[in-house]
């Protein structure tokens, strides 16, 4: 394993960046489970001296910002400052669990070391997860698996932690192999690799749908994402071709789903409250409620909540003459007679769009990562739509990434699950199509069927067991489709519990780092050997 030059490390760091790439790029994310191994045999032929603690950081930086450049540059089409920021924050995180180990490594039982990079890779994910603005979770290990449904069938019990889980540890089993090739080593990585794609066949096979069902619509309008002066001009106007695809709904629909931002599409007129609240209504009456007397209408729009002369929350916004408001990325839910019965606002914004860190400095750069640039309000309640007794989570784009936030929706009773978004910003990038597939992942994780309506692709439809059900919309395709869902009230392990995995993983950080310190000053006092 011995080797030490320039030349050799730097084909590890490649080989590393294609296998932690794949998963992203619409391949399998198995290759994951031994992705780490060549950074781990950058680190064993490294000494414990200070420069080679940095050689090793920055071999180990080079490829994780690799990784982040070949997996999300399509960010760069709305702005060159959204991947590079995301890059070199998640670099950080994933150098924070490596740089221990290769310190741990080289100091303390090698026990040691491989839990400390288990449990404080999977800490710095959750916390990356976790945070309310500097968040971009795109690269989690677990959201890696995208594409591998049937392997991960178990996130019903462990969310995509266990994916990260079981890479990490699949990624120490294997170089220990390397390491010492003894049959144990060996018998013991084939049951970390083989034992968790045994469980989750398992659990598919005995999987049993549920007997209730309801029909829902999506449309897709295929509206262009950056031409948005002709809508302010009254140049361009979706609304007949939408109400085209209205039509067309099936009476026994349940619900329809428009994308995120729908009502934005329409043109802009005159003062705040013409263009936010009065330009709705005509396009709130497309649902004609002669012709669909039981379907309602689950649709994106910006809305305001008005404070009058009290700045009532930290993001409110001032408009001379209307005086403080929030503006809200919502969800409405609108009857036949265009009547708005419910209302849900975003409770996951995006980072540099929705929710914006040290707003001063963005404002100085105009930073733009596409959409309506600025500050939003926090949406605070998992609100639930319901339509003659069934109950929809009415979810929004982004909050698609997050898994605990999106189980909140089935804690709070949600049979079946909406998502609603707009992912024309980046263009026909993978952006899009892992959107797609990361819900497939939340399927699993909460057992609940997902109708997705998207601007311009991907809209479809997901089962409980994260297949896709009957025909999509793909990129550039304007059109309407219709399924009957699985309706489930059931709730899975993870539902009820969340991210427990990495809560547990972040107490054994914890604990591992006390020990270490403890373990250090037992050796220098020569106590241990």
């Amino acid at each position: 394993m011995k080797q030490n030059s320039t030349l050799h490390r730097l084909l590890l760091v490649l080989l590393s960046v294609a296998l932690l790439s794949i998963g992203w790029l619409g391949g399998t994310g198995l290759t994951l489970l031994v992705a780490l191994v060549p950074l781990l045999v950058i680190s064993e032929n490294l000494s414990d001296s200070t420069r080679d603690w940095w050689r090793m950081c920055g071999w180990a930086a080079l490829t994780f910002l690799l990784w982040s450049a070949a997996t999300i540059w399509w960010v760069w089409i709305a702005t060159p400052l959204g991947p590079i920021t995301a890059g070199i924050v998640g670099s950080f995180y994933n150098l924070c669990a490596v740089m221990t180990y290769h310190y741990t490594a080289k100091r303390a039982p090698r026990a040691l070391a491989y839990t400390l990079l288990v449990t404080v890779w999977l800490a710095t994910e959750w916390a990356y997860n976790s945070a309310d603005v500097m968040t971009f979770p795109w690269l989690l290990l677990g959201h890696g698996f995208s594409c591998d449904t049937w392997a991960v069938q178990w996130y019903e019990y462990t969310g995509i932690f266990g994916g990260t889980l079981w890479a990490l540890v699949s990624n120490v089993a294997i170089f220990e192999v390397l390491r010492s090739r003894t049959t144990t080593a060996k018998v013991r990585a084939s049951l970390i690799l083989l034992l968790p794609v045994a469980l989750s066949l398992v659990l598919l096979a005995s999987y049993t749908p549920s007997e209730r069902s309801v029909e829902i619509s999506v449309i897709q309008p295929n509206v262009p994402c950056y031409e948005q002066e002709r809508f302010e001009t009254g140049k361009f106007d979706p609304t007949p071709d939408i109400q085209d695809l209205m039509d067309r709904v099936p009476a026994t629909s349940s619900f329809v789903l428009m994308p995120e931002s729908a009502l934005a599409y329409l043109p802009k007129v005159g003062s705040i409250d013409e263009q936010y609240l009065v330009s709705y209504a005509p396009f709130l009456k497309m649902l004609q409620g002669d012709n669909h007397p039981d379907t309602k209408l689950i649709t994106g729009a910006s809305t305001l909540v008005r404070y009058g002369d009290v700045k009532a929350t930290d993001t409110a916004h001032y408009y001379d003459g209307y005086g403080w408001y929030d503006q809200y990325n919502t969800a409405l839910l609108v009857n036949g007679d265009g009547v708005t019965e419910d209302i849900y606002h975003k409770g996951k914004l995006v980072i540099g769009v929705e929710a914006v860190p040290l707003k001063s400095l963005f404002d100085t750069f105009e930073v733009d990562l596409g959409g309506v640039s600025g500050q939003l309000g926090w949406g605070k309640e998992h609100t639930l739509f319901t339509n003659h007794g069934v109950k929809i989570g009415p979810s929004i784009c982004y909050e698609g990434l997050y898994g605990g936030y999106f189980a909140g929706f089935a804690r709070e009773g949600a049979e079946v699950m909406a998502l609603i978004s707009n992912d024309g910003w980046w263009g026909d990038t993978p952006g899009h199509r892992r959107l797609f597939d990361f819900c497939r992942l939340r399927a699993i994780e909460t057992r609940r069927a997902i109708a997705r309506s998207a601007n311009t692709g991907i809209s479809g439809f997901i089962s409980p067991t994260g297949r896709s059900i009957g025909e999509r919309l793909e990129w550039d395709e304007e059109g309407l489709l219709t399924e009957s869902l699985e309706l489930r009230s059931d709730t899975t392990l993870y539902t009820r519990y969340g991210d427990w995995i990495a809560r547990i993983a972040t107490f054994i950080a914890a604990l591992s780092l006390m020990y270490y310190v403890a373990y250090r000053i037992r050796k220098r006092n020569h106590l241990v050997e």
